[in-house]
């Protein structure tokens, strides 16, 4: 792996872009966290919400969460909460460590 920001060679990222990393189908209500590597990227199914979406905060990128500027990292902006509904057929990039949905479903990316 490539390393800095850049964590995916050229052909790496290209497979994490296609799921070959794996991901999984999620429509409950329980924290969801994956076994290996972190969340990349969610594909909304249903129009969904969440309770929680934590973010990974590293080597200065950010990502969206639902913690405040204080406790993500996050500089400027709000921090998302139950009351934004991510539509069917969105999907959000970023890097996080888990998430519950409040409610829909998504398709959650490993990479």
């Amino acid at each position: 792996m490539a390393g800095g920001n850049r964590k995916y060679s050229e052909q790496e990222a290209a497979n994490v872009g296609l799921g070959q990393v794996g991901s999984i189908f999620v429509d409950d209500t329980s924290a969801t966290t994956p076994s290996g590597g972190k969340f990349i990227a969610l594909t909304v199914i249903a129009d969904a919400t969440f309770t929680t979406l934590t973010p990974e905060d590293g080597a200065g990128v950010l990502h969206i969460g639902t913690g405040s500027a204080s406790t993500s990292g996050a500089t400027g902006g709000n921090a998302i909460d139950s009351g934004n509904t991510f539509t069917a057929g969105t999907t959000v990039f970023g890097r996080w460590s888990t998430f519950t949905l409040a409610g829909g479903a998504v398709v959650a990316y490993i990479g």
